[in-house]
């Protein structure tokens, strides 16, 4: 059985933050999470989609900048 929800280290070292700045992000509501009774836990699937809608995309400018370099 494949694990679906990660703890706060384990998220923490995924994205590679400090769990200080996790727990940051909790009370901020910036990332998606579960309570699991007193624990926090971070849904692997929810943090993966979270990733790409964070992702910022290099604008139009910067495209041909690296285009012509290459």
């Amino acid at each position: 059985m494949e694990k679906r929800l990660l703890n706060i280290n384990e998220t923490a070292e995924m994205l590679g933050v400090k769990p200080g700045t996790l727990y940051a992000w909790v009370c901020q509501r910036k990332i998606p999470f579960v309570k699991c009774g007193r624990l926090t836990k971070f849904d692997i699937q929810e943090i993966n989609i979270w990733i790409i809608k964070n992702t910022v995309k290099e604008s139009n400018a910067e495209a041909e900048v690296i285009k012509n370099i290459f």
